[in-house]
């Protein structure tokens, strides 16, 4: 963990990415007190492929299945 005042961090900004990189979590301040606190965003979510998608969709009778049933119940 880090602390940086704000006026540090404006003219660091563009290397804001390697300093959250190298310490993990930076402490902004202002006038000494903390007034914000960055994080590295955790791993982004894989997409799942197609296969698996339908693989975990519950298993449904065929349309025309449902459809004799409802003509052959009226």
């Amino acid at each position: 963990m880090k602390a940086i005042s704000i006026r540090d961090m404006r003219k660091d900004l563009g290397h804001l990415e390697q300093l959250i990189e190298s310490e993990g979590e930076i402490i902004v301040t202002k006038r000494g007190n903390p007034i914000a606190r960055l994080l590295p965003v955790q791993g982004s979510r894989k997409m799942p492929d197609h296969a698996s998608l339908r693989a975990q969709m519950p298993v449904m009778p065929s349309s025309a299945r449902l459809v004799r049933k409802d003509r052959d119940e009226r």
